[in-house]
């Protein structure tokens, strides 16, 4: 990932082809990779392609600096970059059927995207040939035990010597949505509506008006799926309902199932009927489910690379995109009469939020028009969790101006070398 106020660069210093973050990602992965899904080996193949390419050859560009490598050799050419990428192509395409819904394999097909474009390559063209079966690569004998496959974080900071990125969404109150790419929203958003619709999670607010004639709508029903991920959970439903909150999936369960990472999917609570909490290892992902003033509010941090697996089919999303524009209350909708004045609103929201944020905006619409205090508790856990989520704090507070910052594209830029070692483990 790229540090804040960096640009991106598509060539290290040293002359290294680029690489993907999603490429590490795969690699943090590998043992997800189902048996008939060959996207391992088409990283394997483009790895050692365009290893070759370098004037030093792989086992040079090996021992080459950290970061993007600096073997002593020659960087690689558009040209031979291109026909690499084209072979990668190829060969996802061939294995899409037996890849759908892997992670490895989606964040491939988008890293290789990224990289055509970036280096304005052609999709018809020659490919490059088969890379050579070589020697194993330094290191292989190691002796270190393999990462566990469904500890998300774990083989991230394993791989790359540090934490992942994480995203944070919340919906709580009328409800308003603060997105992974903080706008904050106030939305009608009558009925059933996704708040995330990825290749792994799929999250479904049910809401209905807050009081009679309003337009202000508050969260009734909770849907969410953990989507099966092959050795560690089966797939697994949660739904919690207004004076419902489970403390169990749909089937009865409290984890992710008889798989070995079945483990890394648990639920638990501290205070039953008010707080659930459920953490999902393997990808990443905990999630808090709240009930409060007969509303219900959700709020996640999730791993970047998992929020941000989905295809066009899935664009609508709450976290993802905030409230469609024809969903979000306008500035007078937002200012109308209440069932109590806005003196009295603001006095109660205060005691919480000292904070004229966003948080301390959306108590006092909440309060104003639902007439009950209890709603100032939902505003304040929706900022707990954003403290306790966000990674960066210093956008905890959005005030009324902001207008949202969106992930930079260096995300898409990771070191290659790095992860090889790894990926000559899962390829194994």
């Amino acid at each position: 990932m790229g540090e804040p106020g960096q640009s991106p660069s598509p060539r290290s210093s040293h002359g290294s082809p680029p690489t993907l973050s999603t490429l590490t990602l795969l690699l943090l992965l590998c043992g997800h990779a189902h048996s008939q899904c060959k996207i391992l080996r088409c990283n394997a193949e483009y790895v050692s392609t365009t290893l070759s390419l370098r004037g030093g050859g792989s086992s040079g560009a090996l021992r080459g600096g950290g970061g993007g490598g600096g073997g002593r050799g020659g960087g690689v050419g558009s040209g031979g970059l291109c026909r690499a990428l084209r072979s990668y192509a190829l060969c996802t395409r061939r294995t899409a059927r037996t890849c759908r819904g892997d992670l490895a394999f989606h964040s491939a097909v988008h890293g290789i995207e990224d990289l055509m474009i970036q280096h304005n390559c052609s999709r018809q063209g020659p490919t490059a040939p088969p890379p050579p079966r070589g020697p194993a690569l330094p290191g292989a004998d190691s002796g270190l035990p393999a990462p566990d496959p469904c500890d998300y974080e774990g083989r991230f900071s394993r791989l790359h010597g540090r934490p992942p990125g994480f995203l944070h969404c919340a919906s709580f109150g009328d409800p308003h949505v603060r997105s992974f790419h903080h706008h904050f929203h106030t939305c009608r958003v009558q009925g059933a509506w996704p708040l995330l619709d990825n290749d792994f999670l799929f999250v479904q607010a049910t809401s209905s008006p807050m009081a009679l004639g309003a337009n202000a709508t508050a969260t009734r029903k909770l849907t969410i799926i953990f989507k099966n991920m092959q050795e560690c959970i089966d797939q697994k439903v949660y739904q919690a309902e207004v004076d419902n909150l489970p403390v169990a999936f749909e089937d009865g369960s409290i984890n992710g199932g008889d798989r070995p990472g079945g483990s890394s999917l648990s639920i638990q609570t501290a205070n039953p009927g008010n707080h659930v909490e459920i953490q999902a290892a393997y990808i990443g992902t905990t999630i808090i489910i709240r009930q409060t003033a007969g509303q219900l509010s959700f709020s996640i941090k999730v791993a970047e690379d998992v929020a941000m697996a989905f295809s066009a089919e899935q664009d609508l999303q709450l976290c993802v995109g905030g409230c469609p524009p024809s969903q979000r209350l306008s500035r007078s909708e937002r200012n109308r009469r209440g069932a109590i004045t806005t003196d009295t609103a603001r006095r109660l929201c205060k005691e919480g939020l000292p904070v004229e944020d966003a948080y301390f905006h959306s108590c006092v619409f909440d309060v104003l028009i639902s007439g009950d205090p209890n709603f100032t508790v939902a505003a304040q856990a929706a900022l707990e969790d954003a403290r306790a989520f966000l990674p960066d704090l210093e956008k905890l507070h959005l005030f009324p101006s902001d207008a949202g910052v969106p992930l930079s594209s260096a995300t898409l830029l990771a070191p290659l070398l790095s992860g090889l070692f790894v990926l000559w483990l899962c390829i194994q």
